[in-house]
């Protein structure tokens, strides 16, 4: 973790700022965000936006609207001071912030509201009227009134007709503003399993950016939100933990969840970043440490199975008995076999002892904590797999809320779980999980 110490004197930047929620999950928040960002973004503005909570998927799209990377924010993986230094690091070179909220506004613990609150950041709560009339009136003002939240106004999607359009608009408490209507004819985003499916596979997507933001600017809702202020935290040094060490990451279409605050925070700890693609059967590089994130294994299990030339590599790898650290889907691969939704079972690596089966109801959902010797890593699980292993767990995570704890399985330096870490949480724990450590 960053040095505590410092001489720097806090900063408070002021940038335009809007959090898009909703009254649950399949709403249109990404639709709109990213509409948002693509209409700012062309019109020459700088736009960060930032994903609410544990995604990895959601912000490969709002990274393509923006052209900007793309954060996670939440009060307990990332925590209050984490998040206000991602958004005042945003603030000091934007023109607007945008923050996509995750399911409902004040679904989860913390929820979307819980970051609006605490940063001071207005809210657009985006809701399906699709199916309703005058009831989106009583929807918006439960959204506004059930806590107190700095509330911007709210935006119509899926609105069918001008005269659709008018009913929504007089159903509307006097204090609560329509921001913006999106009509019905939107084309939405393509999804599967576990949420969108990824930018990168998205062959037109550049023009449905720019369809969204096309009908975002004939709403009318083209001026920037209010500016908020950011406080910026003292500026402090981070400890090379990794000087050093070449850290290999497997980055592709079947391993593509990595949050981009791991990665910035291996360069920072010291750590030289070489990634390699095992979906193109690329061997493992010349490394000291091996990193298999999560991503979709399963839609390519069998051209996995047949990559002769990286399987082996990995195998060399743990038999030098180098460090290996496997999350989610990078487990999936080490166990002898994956079977996939069609039934079908394919030959995985066997570095370790056991199957894994995919299924149609999702398995875990939600954050987890897991304490290690050096202390609490913070991070989350989402998976529709099922692990049968004789293996025992070295450790077990504590949900946040409800659930299982994810078990985190070791043989020798090899460590591999469903959880995906936050590193950040925990510089010491995430170091000794990427260095083999006790």
């Amino acid at each position: 973790m960053a040095s505590p110490h410092s001489t720097d004197t806090p900063a408070v930047l002021n940038c335009p700022a809007l959090l898009v929620s909703g009254c649950a999950s399949g709403q249109g928040k990404t639709t709109v965000t990213t509409a948002l960002a693509r209409y700012h973004a062309r019109a020459g503005r700088r736009v960060r936006v930032f994903k609410t909570g544990p995604d990895f998927i959601d912000p490969m799209i709002l990274e393509a609207a923006s052209g900007a990377p793309v954060y996670n924010l939440d009060c307990w993986m990332v925590g209050i001071e984490g998040s206000r230094a991602l958004l005042a690091a945003a603030a000091r070179t934007a023109d607007l912030i945008l923050v996509e909220g995750a399911m409902g506004l004040y679904d989860g613990d913390p929820s979307a509201a819980d970051l609006a609150v605490t940063f001071g950041v207005p809210v657009a709560a985006v809701i399906d009227a699709g199916s309703m009339a005058q009831t989106f009136g009583a929807v918006a003002k439960g959204l506004k009134e059930y806590r107190a939240v700095p509330f911007a106004g709210v935006i119509a999607n899926r609105v069918a007709s001008a005269g659709h359009a008018r009913m929504l608009a007089a159903s509307l408490p006097t204090d609560i503003a329509m921001l913006a209507m999106l009509p019905k004819t939107v084309r939405p985003f393509p999804e599967r399993h576990l949420g969108l499916v990824q930018a990168g596979e998205l062959v037109e997507l550049s023009a449905i950016l720019d369809e969204l933001a096309d009908l975002m600017q004939e709403s009318g809702y083209t001026v920037l939100p209010p500016a908020v202020s950011f406080t910026q935290p003292a500026a402090s040094v981070p400890n090379a933990l990794l000087a050093g060490r070449r850290i290999a990451i497997a980055r592709d279409a079947a391993f593509s969840f990595l949050y981009r605050a791991n990665l910035d925070w291996l360069s920072e700890m010291g750590a030289e970043l070489v990634f390699f693609s095992p979906l193109a059967d690329e061997a493992v590089p010349a490394s000291d440490t091996l990193y298999l994130p999560g991503g979709y294994p399963e839609l390519h299990a069998s051209q996995l199975a047949g990559n002769r030339r990286w399987l082996e590599s990995m195998r060399a790898f743990v038999a030098a008995q180098k460090p290996l650290l496997a999350e989610c889907g990078g487990m999936m691969v080490l166990f002898d076999t994956l079977t996939t939704l069609d039934g079908v079972e394919h030959a995985m690596s066997g570095l370790l002892p056991g199957k894994v089966s995919m299924q149609k109801r999702l398995a875990a959902l939600g954050l987890q904590s897991l304490t290690l010797p050096q202390g609490e890593l913070r991070g989350h699980s989402f998976h529709y797999s099922q692990l049968a292993t004789p293996l025992a767990p070295a450790f077990e995570c504590v949900p946040r809320r409800y659930g299982k704890g994810e078990f985190i399985y070791r043989r020798g330096n090899l460590t591999a779980s469903y959880l995906h870490s936050y590193f950040p949480s925990n510089p010491a724990a995430a170091v000794a999980l990427l260095t083999g450590q006790p």
